[in-house]
């Protein structure tokens, strides 16, 4: 099964704070508005609202999706070690592993695929704030999740106003550093 074709469970994890609730919620709302994708996009999150584990599950479908959270991953995107050990065994065979190789020592499978998201962030962008996009614009580059164009429309309809510019720049960032990491540079 691909992308295009039945059911595709996205799993971004890491920690309370990280921004991942809201990347999970720009790339349902990229799959289902501008790819015309059936899409669910739930989270979890530990008892502190700031540094407790987190998850957001996005599931994507061609069909009908009858349950909405993830049961085999085909993309997992790890920005902190707990969640790296946490959630690995959620990811199916030959799926796509992807950790923050910033906060992340041991991704625990050959197989992952390592990007410094944090550290982009900080020395691209400004702020360690934008290593959420950064990550949402490496794991849609490496999954072709969704449409690029797609991502970048509802990023732009959806960050805060004056930050548009910003945050398209960290989707690039993330985009780029995934072309590098896989030796796909343009």
């Amino acid at each position: 099964m691909t992308k295009d074709e039945g059911r595709f469970e996205i799993r971004l994890s890491g920690s309370g704070g990280q921004g991942l609730m809201l990347a999970g919620k720009l790339l349902a709302e990229a799959a289902s508005v501008y790819d015309g994708k059936n899409t669910v996009q739930t989270q979890s999150y530990g008892p502190e609202a700031r540094g407790g584990k987190s998850k957001t599950d996005i599931v994507i479908s061609t069909e009908d999706i009858d349950y909405p959270k993830a049961t085999s991953v085909d993309v997992l995107l790890a920005m902190t070690q707990v969640s790296a050990d946490e959630y690995r065994r959620s990811l199916k065979e030959g799926g796509l592993f992807v950790v923050d190789s910033y906060l992340v020592d041991n991704a625990g499978l050959d197989s992952a695929i390592g990007i410094p998201f944090t550290l982009l962030a900080i020395e691209q962008c400004g702020r360690a704030l934008f290593a959420n996009v950064v990550a949402l614009g490496a794991v849609v580059e490496l999954s072709k999740a969704v449409e690029w164009d797609s991502l970048e429309k509802t990023v732009v309809a959806r960050v805060p106003s004056g930050t548009e510019e910003a945050n398209k720049r960290a989707l690039a960032v993330g985009r780029e550093a995934a072309r590098r990491a896989t030796g796909k540079v343009s």
